[in-house]
């Protein structure tokens, strides 16, 4: 299937530091049309032969971070692992601002989601460029790991949007991983969305997801988590009872049922 990236290549810089890895770069570039090579001046030859528009800076790549976080969603370094965390490290804010950030061995066998792997599209990066190089993609998010159902994505696909705190984001995505008993209440919008879901799940929904056709069917204490797709607002007194534990989708209006 072909990932689905929540932001164009335009928005995509690709940072490369030895020769070998720009000799990647150029593949990575290719496989992202409008992503833009960043990397040292004194390889800018190698540079500019592996993406004839790279830009070619001077002094420390860690001082060009900042504006890389400024200036792009995805960002895809031809870099050891360890050398990022350390580069990006001061720089980080939450995972709802910092752009997906996607990790390449020199050799290009291994393509490693490192930060931001849902909301920031890291994942879904990572997919593409694994596919484009016919490497492995490392995800280590449970969910995509698992091949369960990840709450923050739900949806995406299709254009849906979502409203919850991220506090009930994270207790709804602990009840899936931990096998909880989450209630999927969908009312309205398409319901061809498992196999579109994170780039495409195969096989039957989660055992622990319960699927229902109203929120009014629901027991609110019996799940640890209440996933309600629908063009309503709560009902009265629902509010309190789905407090903390609920994820609200809203699919496009146009695609309502």
């Amino acid at each position: 299937m072909t990932q689905h990236l929540p932001f164009p290549g335009s928005r995509i810089a690709v940072v490369a530091i030895t020769r070998h890895g720009i000799a990647l770069a150029g593949k990575v570039v290719a496989a992202l049309p409008g992503a833009r090579l960043f990397a040292p001046e004194k390889f800018r030859t190698e540079a500019e032969a592996a993406a004839p528009d790279a830009a070619c800076y001077t002094g420390k790549t860690g001082d060009q971070i900042p504006a890389l976080f400024a200036a792009f969603d995805g960002i895809v370094c031809i870099v050891s692992l360890g050398a990022v965390v350390r580069l990006i490290a001061p720089y980080l804010k939450n995972k709802e601002a910092d752009p997906g950030i996607v990790v390449i061995d020199e050799a290009g066998h291994f393509v490693i989601p490192m930060l931001s792997g849902h909301l920031g599209g890291a994942n879904a990066l990572a997919g593409r460029l694994a596919t484009a190089l016919d490497a492995t993609p490392v995800l280590t998010t449970a969910s995509d790991s698992r091949q369960t159902l990840a709450v923050d994505l739900l949806g995406r696909e299709l254009g849906w949007t979502f409203d919850a705190s991220h506090d009930e984001i994270v207790r709804a995505s602990a009840a899936m991983v931990n096998d909880e008993p989450v209630a999927l209440v969908q009312e309205t919008g398409s319901t061809d969305w498992w196999a579109k879901h994170a780039n495409g799940r195969s096989g039957p929904l989660p055992a622990n997801l319960k699927q229902f056709a109203r929120l009014e069917e629901i027991d609110p204490a019996a799940f640890g988590a209440i996933l309600w797709v629908s063009q309503r607002e709560l009902p009265p007194g629902w509010v309190a009872k789905l407090a903390g534990k609920r994820v609200i989708y809203r699919p496009p209006q146009d695609s309502a049922q």
